[in-house]
C-alpha cells in the first residue's frame, strides 16, 4: 500500500533537516578556514568570506610538514584496515560457531572489554611495547589491529555471521571446505555491509588517533597528522583560519572514505533473511 503524499514529504523534510544539522558544522569549518589569517571566528555563519584566503592551506604546509604527517597517517590506516578486517572477522566467525554456553561467555567478555577505559591500558602497553622493541615504530600503532582493534568490531562480525544459515556452513564442511576456505568463500561474501562498516570505523580509529603516536613515537619523521595539528595549535593558538584549514585537511579523507562506500549502507539490499 502506497503511503500518503504528506507522509513522504514529511519523511524527506525530516531527513533533510537532520542532514543539514550534521553538515552545518562542516560548512562552518570550511568557510572559516578561508578567512584572512589572524581573524577571530565569525559570530554567525559566514557562507562566503571576502576576500577568500585560499593561501591558508599552503601556509599550514609551509609551517609544518603536514604532508609527511598525513602520509604517515595514511600508511598506518592503510595497514590497519586489512589487518583488522582479517583478525576481527576470524574472531567473529569463530565466536559464531561456538556452542551456546561458551559463546555467551565470550560475548560477555567482549562487552566487558569495551567497558575498560583506554587510559587504563596506556602504561601496560608502553611497558609491553618497550619490552618488544616496538617503541618509536609504526608497530606500536598497529599492534591493536592484530587483536581486531576493538571488541566492537568482533561483535559486529559475530552478528553478521550469526544471521547466516547454519546449513550453509554445514554444506560447505560436507564438501570438504577448510576453516580458511569457509571464512573466505562463504562467510565474507555475505558480510559486505559489515566489512564496509568496520573498514570505515577502523580508518577513523587510526586516522584520528592522537594519544598513541604521542606516547609511543619519538622521531618527528614518524608523527601522524593529529600530532601535527597539535603542534600547529601550539605555534599559534589564536589563528583560527589556519587551525581550521588544518582541521579541513584532517576531516576531508574521513568524509571522502564514507562517501566512497556509503552505498553499502544506503543502497545495498540485504543478502540475508532475518
Amino acid at each position: 500500500m502506497n503511503k500518503p503524499a504528506w507522509q513522504t514529504w514529511l519523511y524527506h523534510a525530516v531527513s533533510l533537516a537532520l542532514t543539514l544539522l550534521f553538515i552545518l558544522p562542516l560548512i562552518w569549518m570550511v568557510s572559516t578556514s578561508l578567512r584572512q589569517p589572524g581573524l577571530p571566528p565569525p559570530r554567525t555563519i559566514e557562507w562566503l568570506p571576502q576576500p577568500l584566503a585560499f593561501s591558508n592551506y599552503p601556509t599550514i604546509f609551509n609551517m609544518l610538514p603536514l604532508g609527511w604527517y598525513a602520509l604517515n597517517s595514511l600508511i598506518v590506516a592503510a595497514l590497519a584496515i586489512p589487518i583488522t578486517l582479517t583478525t576481527a572477522s576470524w574472531a567473529g566467525l569463530a565466536l559464531s560457531q561456538l556452542r551456546s554456553a561458551w559463546r555467551g561467555r565470550f560475548i560477555m567478555l567482549s562487552i566487558g572489554l569495551l567497558l575498560v577505559p583506554i587510559t587504563a591500558l596506556w602504561l601496560t602497553r608502553f611497558i609491553l611495547f618497550k619490552w618488544l622493541g616496538l617503541l618509536n615504530t609504526f608497530g606500536s600503532l598497529l599492534a591493536p589491529a592484530l587483536m581486531g582493534s576493538s571488541p566492537l568490531f568482533v561483535l559486529l562480525f559475530y552478528r553478521a555471521f550469526r544471521r547466516m544459515s547454519p546449513e550453509l556452513f554445514e554444506a560447505a564442511r560436507l564438501e570438504g571446505a577448510t576453516a580458511l576456505r569457509l571464512w573466505w568463500e562463504v562467510a565474507l561474501p555475505l558480510a559486505r555491509s559489515t566489512i564496509a562498516a568496520v573498514a570505515v570505523l577502523t580508518f577513523l580509529l587510526y586516522w584520528s588517533d592522537f594519544i598513541s603516536p604521542l606516547l609511543y613515537l619519538k622521531s618527528p619523521s614518524l608523527y601522524t597528522l593529529p600530532v601535527g595539528l597539535r603542534q600547529l595549535e601550539q605555534m599559534d593558538k589564536t589563528n583560527w583560519p589556519l587551525l581550521l584549514a588544518a582541521s579541513v585537511v584532517m576531516t576531508a579523507p574521513a568524509v571522502g572514505m564514507f562517501l566512497m562506500i556509503q552505498h553499502y549502507f544506503l543502497g545495498e539490499e540485504s543478502l540475508l533473511e532475518r
